[in-house]
């Protein structure tokens, strides 16, 4: 019997070697960002962050500053982060929603950066634990954050909150969340690789892996679809100096008219925010946008930035130059800090401590 355990375990342990090797091999030659000076620290991250991923290896780090409880608002798992030191009055309130293309991230992953907000804007955070994939498709994920934003705001009294004092906020699929939230409420009702992120997006909405071609080459999008909304999706309105060199109006493939019935619900309001009408728009509260230019996801918050600004709406925008997606949860890292984390950060806490 012990033999037998022996041999498992050990057996275990050669698997769990090879295909970390394996991990390491793929990904320790991908192409770095020139505006990125540290291109060796930034390899090392990326292979490392896809250990952690795999291995789920990323720490948790406790402040004796801030006072962590673990709630749940019905079947939604939240994190409540509250400075210990006494206040005199009611606290700004931040609820956020977390990356991870609702394939990965959660609670632990995101613990070290609301730890961090709540300690330096003087806030109380509430990190929201949607539901995920793989159990969960949407529209799981995002009616769970509707669900828990409605419940915080409606009990925010009871966890210190000024109820006019509140902000939304989230990274990567977590600001998608911000902007479906918002508009919501208001209705009243290469970390990140291509591959990657096509592969999240249609786990997610539950799209067969046989149509991420015609995803990309926007085989999908009909000629009546493209002239409705192209004025405001259309790279046109990208500022002039986010366009590359090689620059071109956008070309699509044939239409498919297969593939737009399997994947048509990609162009719901809930999914695509920026497909929002603009009398939704124009209701939504001021924002701060910030967006990294090595972010596959840039363009969208550019866009996204200018149909805000585009009704009036008030909006902060930061740009980090040698920014990357999700570089934000690394900016406590000893290793793996890079410049355009506590540049992000930094703007974000500024911004907070106005409102």
């Amino acid at each position: 019997m012990m033999a037998l355990l022996v041999m498992l375990l050990t057996v275990g342990c050669i698997l769990v070697v090879m295909l970390s090797l394996w991990i390491l091999i793929k990904n320790v030659l991908i192409d770095v960002p020139p505006a990125i000076t540290h291109k060796v620290k930034f390899r090392t991250l990326h292979c490392a962050f896809q250990l952690m991923i795999t291995w789920s290896l990323l720490p948790v780090r406790k402040d004796p500053n801030v006072l962590v409880t673990n709630l749940r608002f019905g079947t939604i798992n939240v994190r409540l982060f509250r400075p210990k030191a006494v206040s005199s009055s009611p606290r700004r309130g931040i609820i956020f929603y977390h990356g991870g293309g609702a394939v990965i991230g959660g609670l632990d992953v995101y613990h070290n950066l609301c730890s961090f907000l709540s300690k330096k804007s003087d806030s109380v955070v509430l990190l929201v634990g949607y539901r995920k994939l793989p159990h969960y498709h949407y529209p799981v994920s995002l009616q769970d954050c509707l669900s828990a934003t409605i419940h915080f705001l409606k009990s925010s009294q009871l966890y210190g909150v000024d109820p006019s004092r509140i902000v939304v906020s989230g990274d990567s699929v977590g600001g998608a969340a911000v902007a479906f939230i918002t508009q919501a409420l208001n209705t009243n009702f290469p970390i990140l690789t291509k591959d990657n992120m096509i592969m999240c997006f249609c786990r997610y909405l539950r799209i067969d892996s046989s149509w991420q071609d015609a995803l990309l080459k926007g085989a999908c999008i009909s000629d009546h679809i493209w002239e409705k909304y192209k004025k405001w999706l259309s790279s046109d309105n990208l500022p002039e100096r986010f366009r590359n060199k090689d620059y071109q109006p956008e070309i699509f493939a044939l239409f498919n008219e297969a593939a737009y019935l399997e994947t048509r619900h990609i162009f719901e309001v809930a999914n695509a925010p920026l497909m929002a009408d603009d009398q939704i728009i124009s209701q939504l509260p001021e924002a701060l946008v910030v967006t990294c230019e090595w972010d596959i996801l840039r363009d969208d918050g550019l866009l996204y930035k200018k149909r805000l600004e585009d009704q009036g709406v008030p909006v902060t925008w930061f740009h980090a130059e040698d920014g990357f997606h999700g570089c934000l949860i690394f900016f406590d890292s000893m290793l793996f800090n890079f410049p355009c984390s506590e540049k992000v950060l930094n703007a974000t806490v500024k911004y907070l401590k106005e409102i």
